[in-house]
């Protein structure tokens, strides 16, 4: 297991052993490693379906230990086991909330808090760091005193190698580790029977604990990349979970004064946090201009493909999505202050106008109108609220520019294919050699622009189906009802390789790439 939780070879993430015998800190810690907790790991058809190039996924503890050594925590072990997946839907509290309550009923927290207000009076070396190291060993998050002891350049110069998964492990341990003392406190004073001198240690503990824990945001701040803008969602719901429960646990004032502390150290990395969702935002944007002569050579040499760049900017939109469904699952309306939601719907207008302008790079005004249309479904169809089934029958109706782009596409790709089709039905010697001259042309330009196109792509395979069907309606369906009123030529081509059929066939190998 301890290499499991070591990622990183030069950060030394295993729990040191417990520097006080209160409890076996490995019972405690192994529950909480058991609880999912990223939303990344939230599972929907929208998410996993559509953005498996781009995605992101956390890092997930599958281990479950046995607690029959300790009657009391046996009683969750196998409710553990069979509601990881439920708990990533709320970020894991209610687990982590029992595992609170557990540690409460118990009387181990009480024990550590205890410790702590005695620790600096017993004047043994046992002091309040290494009560609270013990503390932090219990909630997979000792490593986090190092940080602590590291405050600076040291630790940020150890972050710079990390990947984006290794830093997500730590943030999810972070995460639990945070939660469950939040949790803890308020457990600690619902049980309290109102005595001063208890409320006061209370405040002292949690104050150190929370203090103590919100380094590391301080910390990892100079390392957040934009592929790495999950983990700093993931830590903004955390700390605005814990502040939002601070501010409504109990409205009386001595349970207000209790917490004060703790509110606002609380409430200024979560500050902190948006700063930094919004500077990662900023520098998304920079990342995805680029260079023009680069964005046209991508977009030929992808055939109007959905832009790496588009997946990456959508990425980060579900991101945000998705922490707002967290949020906005647990914060009463008044608490919400909407503010991603102001910024998702500000990348969304940032993305369509990127993609307008990029597009105008595209000599070809074909595959222009092509990379316009694959790109607008790609952000349409994941920006809706709605089942992934729902939206595509509906893609369309909902989203008005994509059914522009096709048709814009159709007029400058098949219009003047076409037009090489005379309307006429004059019939004499002049006519007939006009016919068979206006068939040489058709066949000529469509020929030429099915060549041209062959190997463009529209990865959607609904979309594909659907623009395939557009161009053989407009396109053979006019040509046959020609080859109708012109039985001669119809027989010309019948058995070629410009029959109706045969031309059929060639467009539905389009857009494969």
């Amino acid at each position: 297991m301890a290499a499991m939780l070591a990622p990183v070879p030069e950060l030394s993430t295993d729990e040191p052993a417990a520097a006080t015998p209160y409890l076996p800190c490995s019972l405690n810690r192994d529950w909480i490693r058991s609880v999912a907790v990223s939303g990344a790991q939230m599972g929907s058809t929208v998410f996993s379906n559509s953005m498996s190039q781009s995605g992101h996924s956390g890092s997930s503890y599958s281990s479950h230990s046995s607690y029959s050594s300790h009657s009391s925590y046996s009683n969750y072990s196998s409710a553990s086991s069979c509601s990881a997946g439920a708990d990533a839907e709320d970020f894991g509290a209610n687990e982590l909330t029992k595992i609170a309550h557990q540690m409460v009923s118990d009387g181990y927290t009480q024990r550590m808090l205890q410790a702590f207000v005695v620790a600096p009076a017993l004047g043994n070396g046992g002091g309040p760091n290494t009560v609270l190291e013990s503390w932090f060993c219990g909630l997979d998050v000792g490593w986090v005193l190092q940080i602590c002891q590291e405050r600076g350049s040291q630790w940020q110069f150890r972050l710079q190698d990390k990947s984006a998964s290794s830093l997500q492990d730590l943030v999810e341990r972070w995460i639990r580790g945070l939660t469950v003392i939040v949790h803890s406190l308020t457990e600690l004073v619902s049980n309290s029977v109102g005595i001063c001198v208890e409320s006061v240690a209370t405040e002292w503990f949690g104050k150190a604990s929370i203090s103590k824990m919100l380094v590391f945001v301080e910390a990892i701040m100079p390392d957040l990349k934009a592929e790495k803008l999950h983990a700093v969602l993931d830590m903004y719901i955390c700390v605005s979970n814990a502040l939002h429960m601070l501010r409504s646990f109990g409205m009386s004032t001595r349970n207000q004064q209790i917490f004060s502390a703790a509110r606002d150290l609380l409430s200024t990395q979560g500050d902190m946090l948006w700063e930094a969702i919004s500077s990662t935002m900023e520098e998304m944007r920079a990342l995805v201009e680029g260079d023009d002569d680069l964005w046209a050579m991508e977009i030929k040499h992808g055939g109007g493909g959905v832009h790496n760049n588009t997946r990456l900017v959508v990425s980060s939109i579900l991101s945000m999505k998705k922490t707002v469904a967290l949020m906005t699952g647990t914060f009463t309306w008044l608490d919400y202050d909407f503010k991603l939601d102001v910024l998702i719907d500000e990348t969304v207008y940032y993305l369509n106008d990127l993609l307008l302008r990029k597009s105008e790079l595209c000599l070809d005004p074909s595959l222009r109108y092509l990379f316009l249309l694959n790109n607008s479904y790609f952000v349409v169809s994941l920006n809706f609220h709605l089942p992934r089934w729902y939206q595509r029958s509906l893609i369309f109706k909902l989203a008005p520019e994509c059914k522009k782009y096709m048709d814009s596409y159709l007029d400058v790709s098949w219009g003047h294919v076409l037009s090489c089709i005379p309307k006429s039905n004059f019939n004499g010697p002049l006519q007939c050699w006009k016919n068979t001259s206006s068939l040489a042309k058709f066949e000529s330009a469509f020929h030429k622009t099915y060549q041209a196109q062959k190997f463009w792509k529209v990865p959607e395979p609904q979309l594909r189906d659907a623009l395939r069907k557009t161009i053989i309606e407009s396109v053979i369906s006019s040509y046959r009802d020609y080859l109708e009123e012109h039985p001669e030529l119809a027989e010309q081509v019948s058995h070629g390789s410009s029959s109706p059929e045969v031309l059929e066939e060639m467009l539905r190998e389009l857009f494969e790439g």
